[in-house]
């Protein structure tokens, strides 16, 4: 049983999530409503008080509330926030970073999965700002449940009807139940850049973020999957997972992954490993300041590389690599593939506006032997799911493994 807050605003279709709301407990949920002010204006809290056998929440200033802080208490204990109806202008407060509310201060607050039903006129759905609004939403990885087409209450035909409530509740499960296509599988994950010591001040690196590695990570896991993460230095927190390797430099990362490689049935290497290090290894002291410095570099491991060469025949464990490009990202990417030996690279040129490193969002193609599929710019959720679809198609293609210890 998971615990769903579910927010209700002001539209005419509040009548449907008292619907939506008996359709979550009768499939074992616990339901906590939030409701906007509008909101009670088409349906009382006595409604889905009695629905879901709970308080309902209809300010941030009732008495006794700010004794636990309401809204942080229930962002930490929600499994989902499920937004039914939307109407435009909750969404646009979600997009903008606008908590003037309890709902929208809780929206902030939660780091649960996010669902929103929107509901509106029809010219309110094709307005730009409300598109805008949702594509920023789903950049970040907010679910979407279409309205749909017909009668509204304006008198209008079109879309922007609330979806029916079992399709949003639909949605809502396989978001808190989702399918464990992955367990018993053990997966590999590399995430974030390297930092390769100059001297014990200065250091070379790259941006990553970390964020495309943990989203491989995170939705492995989701699947059921057994998931170790190997992450660089990152600017963002990981994910759980059973186990997370902490490393700073290539050399660092290149004797995690080999130490437990021969334990896996994926590897994803969508680190940014350094290609390049200070030859020797980093000064003892700090370089002082002068005139021109010239450094010699030398090559870090291919790790990646080696891993294809290991497997050499064998069917496990399925490889995967990441290419951050500038230029003719897919002829490059079609070179690394076949020169490292591996099953997939996922391409993307860094250079595109809303790809590449620190950033919510990725535009990515999948490269493999027989295609190379390009991808709309999506959330880095987004193209993750993408990606461990591939992988598991590849599994399936294949035989399992021999036990390993």
């Amino acid at each position: 049983m998971a615990l769903v807050g579910l927010g209700v605003t002001g539209g005419i279709g509040a009548y449907k999530a008292v619907e939506v709301a008996r359709l979550l407990d009768k499939r074992g949920h616990a339901v906590r409503v939030v409701m906007t002010r509008a909101a009670t204006r088409f349906v009382g809290p006595l409604t889905f008080e009695a629905i879901t056998r709970g308080p309902v929440v209809t300010s941030q200033f009732r008495r006794g509330m700010n004794a636990e802080i309401e809204h942080i208490a229930l962002a930490s204990d929600m499994q989902l926030l499920l937004v039914a109806p939307a109407t435009a202008n909750v969404i646009g407060k979600f997009a903008n970073g606008i908590a003037d509310d309890f709902l929208s201060a809780l929206y902030l607050a939660t780091r649960a999965p996010v669902l929103v039903a929107p509901a509106m006129n029809t010219n309110m759905w094709a307005h730009p700002a409300v598109k805008e609004n949702l594509d920023r939403l789903a950049a970040r990885g907010v679910g979407i449940v279409e309205p749909g087409d017909g009668y509204l209450a304006c008198g209008w035909v079109g879309k922007g009807r609330l979806a029916e409530p079992e399709a949003i509740v639909d949605a809502a499960d396989r978001i808190l139940r989702p399918a464990q296509t992955l367990a018993g599988t053990r997966v590999l994950v590399t995430a974030g850049p390297t930092f390769e010591d100059l001297d014990p001040v200065r250091f070379v690196g790259n941006r990553s973020s970390g964020r495309m590695g943990f989203a491989i990570a995170a939705e492995a896991r989701r699947r059921g999957a057994d998931v170790t993460l190997i992450a660089g230095p990152t600017s963002v927190e990981p994910p759980p997972v059973g186990e997370l390797v902490r490393v700073r430099s290539a050399r660092q990362m290149h004797a995690a992954v080999l130490e437990r490689a021969g334990r896996a049935d994926v590897i994803v290497m969508a680190a940014a490993v350094a290609d390049y290090t200070p030859a020797g290894g980093a000064a003892a002291a700090k370089i002082e300041k002068g005139g021109a410095l010239t450094m010699a570099l030398e090559r870090t491991p291919d790790i990646l590389a080696e891993l294809g060469r290991a497997r050499g025949g064998a069917e496990r464990p399925v490889l995967v690599g990441f290419a951050a490009q500038t230029g003719d990202v897919l002829e490059s990417a079609r070179r690394k593939l076949t020169a490292k030996r591996i099953d997939l690279i996922v391409a993307n040129d860094v250079s595109a506006p809303g790809a590449g490193f620190d950033v919510e969002t990725n535009r990515v193609t999948l490269v493999t032997a027989d295609a190379a599929d390009e991808l709309p710019l999506m959330s880095k959720a987004d193209v993750a799911g993408a990606v461990l679809d591939r992988i598991q198609a590849a599994l399936a293609a294949r035989p399992a493994a021999t036990a390993r210890p």
